[in-house]
């Protein structure tokens, strides 16, 4: 399974950085995707990775400020978010694929695939 934190509450400017860890698999091995829903809004894909983290897809949105890193001894994947702004606050989800874990990052951002596990959401807010 998928568990994701390290959401809160924080001004808008700063910065949180959001972990998803991996339970019972090794995430080396899977493409990693962040999506975040907003309240009243459909769920969007901000920032994705293949198995190698060779390639990655950003949402123009987040492009410059979110970034993500995996932690291959703790099998965890981090989302460095900078810079947040009151439109970042969310639901945020990490995900996981074996079966695409090398296919192009904007697929699994885009919702393309069914995803092999999913985390419980962690609440972003930021305040203006």
């Amino acid at each position: 399974q998928l568990q994701a934190s390290g959401g809160g509450l924080v001004q808008a400017g700063g910065s949180l950085r959001l972990s998803c860890a991996a339970s019972g698999f090794t995430l080396d091995y899977y493409a990693i995707g962040w999506f975040r829903q907003a309240p009243g809004k459909e769920r969007e894909g901000v920032l994705c990775i293949s198995r190698s983290a060779g390639s990655a897809y950003y949402a123009g949105s987040v492009k410059g400020r979110f970034t993500i890193s995996r932690d291959s001894a703790k099998n965890t994947v981090y989302l460095q978010m900078n810079g947040l702004k009151p439109e970042d606050t969310a639901v945020y989800y990490c995900t996981a694929s074996r079966k695409f874990a090398t296919t192009t990052p904007s697929n699994v951002c885009r919702g393309y695939y069914v995803m092999d596990y999913w985390g419980k959401g962690t609440l972003v807010t930021v305040s203006s």
